[in-house]
């Protein structure tokens, strides 16, 4: 059974902050900035990727700290959006609640140690090509946004995490060779972060999920990974695939905004 301490929590979120600091790499007028502990990334304005990860795990937060992560959001016509750990210290909820921040999402993050395991053989899935970054993007971005003719700020956000250093990324196929879903993994200090999950709505119920999130851990096996997490909406098919490979809840994350 997992125990979410705050050791585990800081362990986890920051490996999120540097996922969200790989994500500047690939846009053009993106940007970070050190945040509390964490860190604030700016990937477009109406980019789910713009947000401030991994704050308030260090000490207490004090309040021209988040004023300065809302200057850095707002002189880029950015909403401040910032995901929130329950271990947090509490000036940071504090915080937020005075100035008036409520939630907008909520998510599920799960662990799963990686000790003595095997995992199944992933025939459907196969590592992204260098040269496939945009077949890429648009095939899980037709699975997170549900339709197929995508803008240029949505195919940015899977162009963003393909530049991420260290991102791995994986894109699963019908034996019929349609291309089906897509998912990546990055790795820090033996935690392996599964993120970007997605299957193409007319795959769906059809084993797709279940086989990308084995490929990723067998990737992390083989890297030697202790540890593996991932995020999924509370209730979602999502999360009860995860559970059904052997993760647990850990703790809640909260999105806040403005």
């Amino acid at each position: 059974m997992i125990h979410a301490d705050l050791a585990l929590a800081r362990r986890i979120e920051r490996a999120e902050a540097e996922n969200a600091r790989g994500c500047t790499a690939a846009h053009p007028q993106a940007a970070g900035m050190a945040a509390a502990g964490g860190i604030a990334v700016f990937a477009g304005a109406d980019s789910p990727l713009s947000r401030a990860v991994g704050m308030g795990l260090s000490g207490p937060v004090p309040e021209e700290e988040l004023r300065s992560v809302e200057e850095f959001f707002r002189a880029r016509s950015a909403r401040p959006v910032i995901d929130l750990c329950p271990l947090v210290d509490p000036s940071l909820t504090e915080l937020l609640l005075v100035r008036g921040y409520g939630v907008t999402e909520f998510d599920n993050v799960m662990v799963r140690r990686l000790a003595g395991i095997e995992m199944a053989l992933t025939p459907r899935v196969r590592r992204g090509l260098a040269d496939e970054v945009d077949l890429w993007s648009h095939t899980v971005g037709a699975g997170f946004f549900e339709h197929s003719e995508l803008t240029t700020g949505e195919m940015d956000v899977g162009r963003a995490i393909c530049a991420m250093p260290g991102a791995m990324w994986y894109l699963a196929s019908l034996e019929s060779g349609e291309l089906a879903g897509g998912a990546a993994v990055a790795i820090h200090a033996g935690l392996a972060t599964l993120f970007a999950d997605s299957t193409i709505p007319a795959y769906r119920r059809r084993g797709i999920h279940r086989e990308l999130i084995s490929a990723r851990l067998n990737e992390a096996l083989a890297q030697g990974c202790d540890l593996a997490t991932a995020s999924a909406m509370p209730g979602s098919a999502s999360q009860r695939n995860y559970e059904r490979l052997g993760f647990e809840v850990a703790y809640t994350r909260l999105t806040m905004g403005l």
